[in-house]
């Protein structure tokens, strides 16, 4: 791990983890020496960084240099929490982490009122049948959408029958309890939704099919609110 990224995954860890946090315990979350969580205190102290504490007693993170102060509505502060935990709650586990990560920079923006109704927000999420874990890695299938290439996988259907599909990722959607991929099918020549948890063995391929992803997905999104979305 560079230096860089080092600093950076300690300022989130002292975001995240609750204050005090001891040089220990931020050694552990990073896997370096307390020796080295000293001398990066110290270089973020440099820049910018207001850090209360010293060792053995631990750290809190005061005031954050590189994230000015925000403020929001009320209301639009409880819209954040109950979006962001909603993600955490029903999220594949990358996107779950980073709205966790999201939630923790919020936080530390926010000013200390209004970290206090983050924290104790009225609105929260639950899920108590999550959707099943994808089969593949989600993050690669959003990339490819993002980036508009085509992808190839293998398919298990509702009734068990195997296929080996070519499709333009366009979205990933969280609908019927699952996680579902949003595409032009090129077996079937129409649009299609993947259930993520019935993919396999998952290939981005060469080809592109810029910049055509968001006209695509216009026409699919017109056609689920007027039907119901195309299966496999």
């Amino acid at each position: 791990m560079s230096r860089t990224a080092r600093l950076f995954q300690l300022m989130q860890s002292l975001r995240s983890l609750s204050p005090p946090v001891t040089a220990e315990v931020l050694a552990s979350e990073l896997s370096v020496s307390q020796r080295t969580i000293y001398r990066d205190i110290d270089s973020l102290r440099g820049l910018g960084a207001v850090i209360d504490g010293e060792a053995g007693f631990g750290y809190t993170l005061i005031e954050d240099a590189s994230l000015p102060p925000l403020a929001f509505e009320d209301e639009e502060l409880e819209a954040l929490v109950l979006g962001l935990r909603e993600v955490m709650a029903v999220g594949d586990p990358a996107l779950a982490q980073a709205a966790d990560s999201a939630f923790s920079k919020l936080r530390a923006r926010l000013p200390d009122g209004q970290a206090h109704r983050l924290r104790h927000a009225v609105l929260s999420a639950q899920s108590f049948s999550p959707p099943p874990a994808p089969t593949v890695d989600a993050r690669v299938l959003r990339r490819a959408a993002w980036e508009e290439r085509r992808i190839a996988f293998d398919y298990i259907d509702a009734v068990a029958a195997q296929t080996h599909r070519e499709v333009d990722p366009l979205s990933i959607v969280y609908m019927q309890m699952s996680h579902c991929l949003l595409a032009w099918c090129h077996l079937r020549q129409d649009y299609r939704a993947f259930r993520l948890d019935r993919m396999q063995n998952l290939t981005v391929l060469e080809q592109s099919f810029r910049p055509q992803r968001v006209p695509m997905l216009r026409i699919y999104l017109e056609r689920m609110r007027a039907h119901s979305p195309g299966s496999c």
